[in-house]
C-alpha cells in the first residue's frame, strides 16, 4: 500500500466513444435527415468527471473497463496526456462501449449505447488500495458489485464517496448505504420513494441510506439538495447550450472539486452548475471543461434561471 500514491480523488465507472451528430431537428419515424458532421469524442460518466477534476489541477485515478481497437487506445493516450492515473482492464475481442448521440438545436441530446456486457468491471478487480489511497471517491453504480465493493472499502476508511445516480441498476441497494453525497437525475428520488415531490421524496431516500446529502439535479431547473436538517438549491445558470452531453458529468466534477477545496455546500452546488452550464456550450461531454478561473468569474457576470424552489 505504501507504493500507491495518494491522490485527491478516485473515480470507479463508465468510459465511453460517443459519435455526436447534430440534427437540424429530432427525426421523425420514417424520415430522412441531412446531416453535415459527425464527431467522434470521449465520454462516459465517470471517466470525464476524472477528466475535468485532472484539468482542474486535482490528482485524479480512474479504473475502467476498455475493450480492444482504436476506442481503447484514444482514451489511453487521451488520459495519459492529461496526467490521469489508470488502471485500465482490457476485455479481449470486445469493443469498448460507444454510443451515437443526435443533438437538437436546443442542444437536447438523445442517446444510442451499446455495452458489451463483457465490458462489465468485476469486484475481484479492483484493488483495496487504489481505492483508499484518495481523499474521495466518485462512483455511477453502472457495475454496481465493482461500484459497491469500492464504496464499501472507502467507507470503511471514512473517505466520503460521491455517487452519480442516473438510473437504478441491479443491486443498487448494496450500494447505497456507503454513499455520503448521493447526487442523482430529477426520476431517481420518484422511483425510489414512489413520492412525486423532491420536497418529500429526497428527506426520505436520505433517511433511508443514511447519507450525508441527497441531491437531484433538474437541468435548467438547477439541482435541490436536502442535508439532514435543511434544503440547499442552486438555481442553473442561463446559456444557449450547444450540447448537453456531459453537463451531469461535469456537474459531479465541479462539486467533488468544491467539496475538496473545503468550500460550503452553497459554494459547491453554484460552482458545479456553472461547470456544467459552461460544458454545454462546447460539443462533446469534455467539449466545455473551462479552466477554475473562467468558471468563477462566469458565476459572478451571467444570469440564473428563475428559482424553481
Amino acid at each position: 500500500m505504501a507504493n500507491i500514491p495518494k491522490v485527491d480523488v478516485v473515480g470507479v465507472g463508465l468510459n465511453a466513444t460517443d459519435t455526436l451528430i447534430p440534427v437540424p431537428h429530432f427525426p421523425t419515424r420514417g424520415s430522412k435527415v441531412e446531416i453535415h458532421s459527425a464527431n467522434v469524442l470521449l465520454g462516459g460518466q465517470v471517466a470525464s468527471a476524472m477528466a475535468a477534476c485532472q484539468q482542474w489541477g486535482l490528482r485524479t485515478r480512474y479504473i475502467g473497463k476498455l475493450g480492444e481497437g482504436h476506442a481503447a487506445s484514444l482514451h489511453r493516450a487521451e488520459f495519459e496526456r492529461l496526467g490521469v492515473e489508470t488502471h485500465f482492464f482490457t476485455a479481449h475481442k470486445c469493443p469498448s462501449q460507444e454510443a451515437f448521440i443526435l443533438v437538437d438545436p436546443s442542444g437536447e441530446r438523445t442517446v444510442l449505447w451499446k455495452r458489451d456486457p463483457r465490458l462489465t468491471l468485476l469486484p475481484e478487480e479492483l484493488r483495496r488500495e487504489w481505492i483508499v489511497n484518495a481523499r474521495a471517491l466518485l462512483v455511477d453504480g453502472h457495475d454496481t458489485p465493482a461500484a459497491a465493493q469500492a464504496a464499501q472499502w472507502a467507507h470503511e476508511e471514512k473517505v466520503p464517496v460521491v455517487a452519480d445516480l442516473d438510473d437504478l441498476y441491479p443491486g443498487y441497494d448494496s450500494l447505497l448505504p456507503n454513499i455520503d453525497f448521493l447526487i442523482t437525475s430529477r426520476d431517481i428520488p420518484e422511483r425510489l420513494t414512489n413520492e412525486t415531490d423532491l420536497r418529500v421524496s429526497l428527506p426520505q431516500v436520505h433517511g433511508r441510506y443514511g447519507s450525508k446529502l441527497t441531491a437531484a439535479t433538474l437541468g435548467e431547473d438547477g439541482v435541490l439538495a436536502w442535508d439532514g436538517e435543511q434544503f440547499h438549491y442552486a438555481p442553473a445558470y442561463v446559456v444557449e447550450p450547444v450540447d448537453t452531453t456531459g453537463a451531469g458529468d461535469t456537474f459531479h466534477a465541479g462539486f467533488l472539486y468544491g467539496f475538496l477545496q473545503g468550500w460550503p455546500l452553497q459554494r459547491q452546488l453554484e460552482f458545479a452548475c456553472a461547470a456544467a452550464a459552461l460544458n454545454c456550450m462546447g460539443i462533446g461531454a469534455r467539449g466545455g471543461i473551462q479552466p477554475v478561473a473562467k468558471i468563477e468569474q462566469f458565476m459572478t457576470t451571467n444570469a440564473k434561471h428563475r428559482n424553481a424552489f
